[in-house]
Order: structure tokens, then sequence, then C-alpha cells
């Protein structure tokens, strides 16, 4: 169980780290509000799982997710640059994702 929170505390990091953009310098009161609840939520769950996943590994996790999720939404909603390096080290990270997870013991 304590996988399935850290991947939706992933997940969340995701929306929150989207949101800013759609935030406008937190000038826009609906993003903003809705960024700031995804972080909160983010922040929770994290907190649920490491009770029983060891820190540096959901840790490593949460942020990977937020970041490959980040960064393939930026390429699909904001037109950011696609080139095979970047593509080749977000796999890395995909790599490294589900390393922690398989080498975790848990």
């Amino acid at each position: 169980m304590a996988w399935i929170i850290l991947v939706v505390a992933g997940l969340l990091e995701v929306g929150w780290a989207i949101g800013l953009k759609y935030t406008a310098g937190f000038t826009r009161p609906l993003p903003t509000l809705l960024t700031g609840l995804s972080m909160l939520g983010s922040v929770a769950l994290l907190g649920l799982a490491v009770k029983t996943l060891p820190i540096g590994t959901a840790y490593g996790v949460w942020v990977g997710i937020g970041a490959v999720g980040a960064a393939l939404l930026g390429i699909v909603l904001f037109q950011e640059a696609v080139t095979p390096a970047r593509l080749a080290f977000l796999t890395l990270m995909v790599v490294a994702i589900i390393g922690l997870k398989v080498t975790s013991g848990h």
C-alpha cells in the first residue's frame, strides 16, 4: 500500500509542478489554489509513505516521478524541447525509479 501512496504522491507532485506554470506567478486564484492543494496532498502522502518505506528510496522515487512527469508534460503542454539526449536521460530516470523499487526490499 505504501508504494501506491507514494506513486499518487509523485503524480500530485507532477500536478503542482505543472500548476506553477498556470498560476502566472501566483496571480491567478484558481490555479494557485489547485497548485497549493496538490503541494499539500503530495507532501502529506509522501509523509504517509515514509512511515513504511526508507526515506532515501521514497524521496528519490517521489522526486523522480515528479521530474519525469513534469518534463513529459512540459513537452506535451508547453512545446518544450524534445531531443534524443533529453529523452535518453528521462529514460534513465525511469530506470532509476524502477531500480529503487526493485532494490528497496518492500
